[in-house]
């Protein structure tokens, strides 16, 4: 497992060799947000777009840059 970190969010992710996608979840809050990605290319890219939706979400403003 590989531990990823975007705005203080800290998410793990994996490969599913199965399914054949990367997969991951933020690890520390209390909700669940998870991601997925069929290459490792877009993998930290679905996790900011995964926290972004999240911070929409509560009300925050999400980060375009």
């Amino acid at each position: 497992m590989k531990l990823l970190t975007y705005k203080g969010f800290e998410a793990t992710a994996a490969y599913d060799e199965d399914a054949e996608i990367f997969h991951g979840e933020v690890i520390n809050v209390r909700d669940v947000i998870t991601f997925q990605s069929k290459t490792i290319k877009d993998l930290f890219k679905v996790f900011v777009e995964s926290v972004e939706d999240y911070l929409s979400f509560r009300g925050e403003q999400p980060f375009h840059g």
